[in-house]
């Protein structure tokens, strides 16, 4: 949907247009926030924390302080503001305000996608920093960037608690390996390959425009809908032990991304079947919406280099693609859900589905406008049934201001979609966000628990089965 220029922009004295995917995000209907929250071990240094973020955050990503403004065309621009006052963007939250609940963080971020829009009057992020939780919530506005550059840009200004001088790692970076030399039988399963890449893209587009047109989930609870995305939410955390789902990685050669996508099938079928009034004899379709970075990088170590160097284009470089999943009424081992998972999975990665959702939209955005590449894409989060993002995170781990970080979590504003999934790995440990609409999804908690035991599950079939 459209990148920046390099170096980020808004660094001197004239306007930059924003990116076909920024204007996309600007629309009354796409509004998005992206809410990430980060747990310290002890208490805030408030000034330390200002400042740091003056050094690093600010220098690194110029739009931080710059003004969104629009021309008398109606086309936005990137503006740099007059005059920066850190005190604007950071707020500090009243001791007394905490009420004591376990969930009082996860029901403050929760209020904020709804309730809480960035001023458009000032740059176009926000800290709150809840002293009496030793937590930071970072609010980035998605015009920014996506959710890989922006996570990529915090994670720039960190260091390692074992060892500072080290540089922060994030599993599965590193360089490729070397292209072997073009022989006759390479050449014959490059082409191939080819035949592959082009077929599973024709199908998958053409599911895309489906979606985009009339086909849409069948009525299931979980089930949004146009306006959804104004209803009160609640949020609620699932944490998962990395080496569990890598157990279950491991037992079905699979990846990360297979078992995730199998615990989201497996728990909701088990959700479904306890918030069903009467039991259906036919299996449910239903299907998901998953971010895809279409960045041609080597992982988040290049996101920093480039970050640093000033390199990084920033903006959103990302595509999605759509995930149908069928909940059987005769499965009953959960690791059905990731075969299942694996093989759709498969195909996905061999389709150029995300890069025709990313180039398409920014080519429609273009040509049509912001009005109607809106139209189609919330369309198609109407005609789905949840989103679903997943983000690798630092294996060891960090510290910001010489403060040891706990947890590292994200949501974003309210979709049409009465379920939003974001799962971030950090440390050994996957936090999964569920974000719902509560009036909707009454018991998120059920919910949460349904892929709880789901992961259980899997882990001791994946121990036991031989």
């Amino acid at each position: 949907m459209g990148g920046s220029r390099r170096g980020g922009g808004c660094g001197g004295e004239e306007d930059e247009p924003v990116s076909p995917a920024g204007r996309f995000f600007l629309q009354p209907e796409m509004d998005q926030v992206i809410n990430s929250v980060f747990g310290f071990e002890n208490p805030i240094d408030i000034p330390a924390v200002k400042a740091e973020c003056q050094r690093t955050l600010i220098r690194f990503h110029p739009r931080l302080r710059c003004l969104l403004v629009t021309d008398k065309k109606g086309r936005e621009h990137w503006r740099p503001a007059p005059a920066f006052d850190m005190d604007d963007h950071v707020l500090v939250v009243p001791e007394e305000d905490d009420d004591g609940s376990e969930s009082y963080v996860s029901d403050y971020v929760a209020a904020l996608t709804v309730s809480t829009p960035l001023s458009m009057e000032k740059p176009l992020w926000k800290m709150h920093i809840l002293p009496s939780r030793r937590c930071i919530v970072l609010r980035l506005h998605h015009a920014l960037g996506d959710g890989v550059s922006l996570m990529s840009l915090f994670l720039a200004s960190c260091e390692r608690t074992d060892d500072p001088s080290l540089p922060v790692t994030i599993p599965g970076d590193g360089p490729r390996g070397k292209k072997a030399p073009l022989t006759a039988l390479s050449l014959v399963a490059l082409l191939w390959r080819a035949l592959k890449v082009a077929f599973f893209t024709f199908f998958f587009v053409v599911n895309f425009l489906l979606h985009a047109a009339w086909e849409k989930d069948e009525p299931n609870p979980i089930s949004g809908g146009a306006g959804v995305e104004l209803w009160p939410r609640k949020l609620v955390t699932v944490t998962f032990d990395l080496d569990d789902i890598k157990t279950v990685k491991a037992r079905l050669n699979g990846t990360i991304n297979d078992v995730l996508v199998g615990i989201i099938a497996s728990g909701l079928a088990k959700y479904f079947k306890l918030s069903s009034s009467k039991e259906s004899k036919s299996n449910l379709g239903i299907t998901g919406v998953a971010m895809v970075n279409t960045r041609e990088t080597h992982g988040l170590q290049d996101f920093f280099r480039k970050i640093k160097e000033g390199k990084l284009e920033w903006g959103n470089r990302f595509g999605f693609v759509l995930l149908p999943i069928c909940l059987h009424k005769s499965v009953h081992n959960p690791l059905e859900y990731v075969h299942q998972a694996k093989a759709l999975l498969s195909r996905k990665k061999q389709s150029l589905e995300a890069h025709f959702a990313y180039h398409g939209g920014a080519l429609i955005m273009s040509i049509f406008g912001p009005k109607v590449a809106t139209l189609l894409n919330y369309r198609i989060l109407c005609n789905t049934s949840f989103t679903l993002s997943n983000l690798v995170g630092p294996s060891e781990e960090i510290m910001f201001v010489k403060n040891p970080i706990t947890y590292i979590r994200a949501t974003s504003s309210g979709l049409p979609h009465a379920l939003i999934i974001h799962m971030i790995s950090y440390n050994g440990k996957a936090d999964l966000q569920l974000l719902v609409a509560k009036d909707i999804i009454h018991d998120p908690e059920t919910l949460a628990k349904c892929f709880e035991d789901t992961l259980k599950e899997m882990k001791l079939l994946s121990i036991t089965k031989i």
